[in-house]
């Protein structure tokens, strides 16, 4: 029997960030693994998506090209080969976190795990057992694709997001149903790949936890695409024969050759040994506390496997917040969610950071707002990507920065700035005050922060009366 400082269960970026923080600190670790290194991040999720997503914004690149005075022929596309750089891109940074955790001296163990007791799992894979004793073990399982009752008859026409993203070949026509980031994402990109994409959300609006304005804008970039949007719709029926049939409930019946079913995620928390162990759950999710730990001392669970915003890196973020308490080291607070931003990598991208206009009002909470137009910035319309907003809200009392949403090129990036200066408690006034380089798109933050007194140079406002 083998003994560490830390044992961590799951090697997604939440659980090699935990291996790799702890080892750099001295620390004696393992990290126990069933599948591969990266997680559903690197292997069905952010990556693989990312990728696809870059080869389906060349391609509706090339169909703007005239007006550059670019003149293209027919464009040929080949998903096989799209498909095999994705799955480059991932060996390559599968091959980067293995070398990491070679040279951190973190041990890698390959199996399932068990939490037999406080300090104890159980490590097996077929013909193999062992068991290791660690001091504090941290929990990183992630999360799986949510799977609705009526399609588990489904054969291989009715997939989830991990098997749409290996399969060999494209669809004519695709059924999503789920109109979430997911949803959302996997339908621009098949779009712009010539699939014939019809997307139903059971809800009014598509993404509804994001900022209605800039909704807007991404349901009309999806529509350019040529994606058929259905909401408020709810699907009661699915029949699989040579393709799919999908009845709603308002008696219309879809006909597409696949389905997609981007429904949500839910925490791997089964098989764990949790209950059995004395560690709280809240359905699938593991309960915990401000740093990260379980009902039972010395236990941790970060990311998906916790039920909060499932994001990658909330998952390495928890991470640097649990080793930091588990090696009684200073480390960062694990913070509110709604600090943390989120990008949905639609066309064009959607990022948002702290709370939305829509949720201040419902609360009665007075808030100032700033906004500046994408075509009113020389570099957007320069780069031919006028679609798009900047919007800063702000707490009317104190003219403290609270929120942030942008739509248009460029949004995973620029949120960063406006997440920066929300977390060092800035004003909008001290934000407009940053010098920015021109002509960029960040330039839009500074104008949208200048906004809220009435005080951006690049947009026009009426004189008072009088």
């Amino acid at each position: 029997m083998k003994t560490y400082d830390l044992a961590v269960v799951g090697a997604g970026p939440g659980g090699y960030v935990a291996a790799l923080r702890a080892a750099r600190h001295g620390a004696r670790v393992c990290l126990v693994e069933r599948d591969r290194l990266g997680g559903t991040c690197l292997h069905r999720g952010c990556i693989p998506t990312k990728a696809l997503h870059a080869t389906a914004q060349r391609l509706a690149m090339l169909k703007d090209c005239a007006q550059h005075g670019i003149r293209v022929g027919e464009v040929a596309f080949d998903p096989m080969q799209a498909m095999a750089r994705k799955d480059a891109v991932v060996q390559r940074l599968e091959q980067g976190i293995a070398g990491l955790v070679r040279q951190g001296g973190v041990d890698l163990l390959q199996g399932d795990a068990m939490l037999e007791a406080p300090g104890r799992l159980r490590v097996r894979r077929p013909g193999w057992s062992a068991l290791v004793r660690a001091d504090a073990v941290v929990l990183a399982t992630g999360s799986r694709a949510v799977r609705p009752g009526f399609l588990d008859a489904g054969g291989k026409n009715v997939l989830t997001s991990d098997e749409i993203l290996v399969m060999q070949n494209l669809p004519s026509s695709l059924l999503v149903l789920g109109g979430g980031y997911i949803g959302c994402e996997l339908a621009g990109i098949l779009a712009c790949f010539g699939v014939e994409v019809t997307l139903v959300e059971q809800r009014d609006h598509l993404l509804e936890s994001q900022d209605r304005d800039a909704v807007r804008t991404v349901v009309e970039g999806l529509r350019r695409l040529g994606v058929e949007i259905i909401t408020g719709a709810r699907i009661r029926q699915v029949e699989e024969h040579a393709g799919i049939r999908a009845f709603l409930d308002d008696g219309r019946c879809l006909q597409t050759d696949q389905l997609l079913a981007a429904l949500g995620r839910i925490p791997n928390s089964a098989g764990l040994g949790l209950a059995e162990a004395g560690v709280t759950l809240d359905g699938a999710a593991v309960q915990v506390d401000e740093h990260m730990q379980t009902s039972v001392p010395g236990v941790y669970a970060i990311g998906d496997l916790t039920g909060s915003t499932m994001l990658a890196h909330v998952a390495m973020h928890h991470a640097e917040v649990a080793v930091a308490r588990i090696l009684g080291m200073q480390g960062p607070d694990r913070g509110a969610d709604p600090q943390v931003p989120s990008v949905v990598f639609t066309q064009p991208e959607l990022a948002q950071v702290g709370v939305t206009e829509a949720d201040c009002r419902a609360r009665g909470q007075s808030v100032a707002i700033g906004r500046f137009a994408y075509r009113a910035n020389g570099k957007a319309l320069c780069d031919g990507a006028g679609d798009g907003l900047v919007k800063l809200v702000a707490d009317a009392s104190n003219g403290r920065l609270i929120g942030a949403v942008i739509v248009g090129a460029g949004a995973s990036t620029i949120v960063a700035e406006v997440a920066a200066a929300i977390r060092a408690g800035m004003t909008a006034r001290q934000l407009g005050t940053v010098v920015h380089a021109h002509p960029t798109l960040s330039e839009m933050v500074q104008e949208a922060a200048r906004d809220l007194d009435r005080e951006a140079i690049h947009k026009p406002y009426k004189k008072d009366a009088g």
